[in-house]
């Protein structure tokens, strides 16, 4: 298959390439933290899954608002209200 010009110009994407490095030393024995790829080493905690499973079958399936869920932005203003007066 022939691929066009363009496509050799393209950059391979250094966050794979040091994940791919912290792997191979890895296999080596050699004892590496990876912070590259944010992949997490646990499942989703399952009333995450839950409300996200919800909130598909209620169609929120769009972007919310740039500014945020307002519901969302009023609990963290509450919670850091509640931190800051201590």
């Amino acid at each position: 298959m022939k691929l066009a010009a363009r496509v050799e110009q393209v950059t391979p994407s250094l966050t794979l390439a040091i994940s791919a490095k912290a792997k191979a030393m890895k296999a080596e024995g050699i004892d590496v933290l990876n912070f590259s790829v944010g992949e997490p080493d646990f499942d989703t905690p399952k009333h995450i899954v839950a409300a996200a499973k919800e909130a598909l079958d209620e169609g929120k399936t769009r972007y919310g608002p740039a500014a945020g869920e307002q519901k969302l932005r009023q609990l963290i203003a509450k919670s850091l209200s509640q931190q800051t007066s201590l």
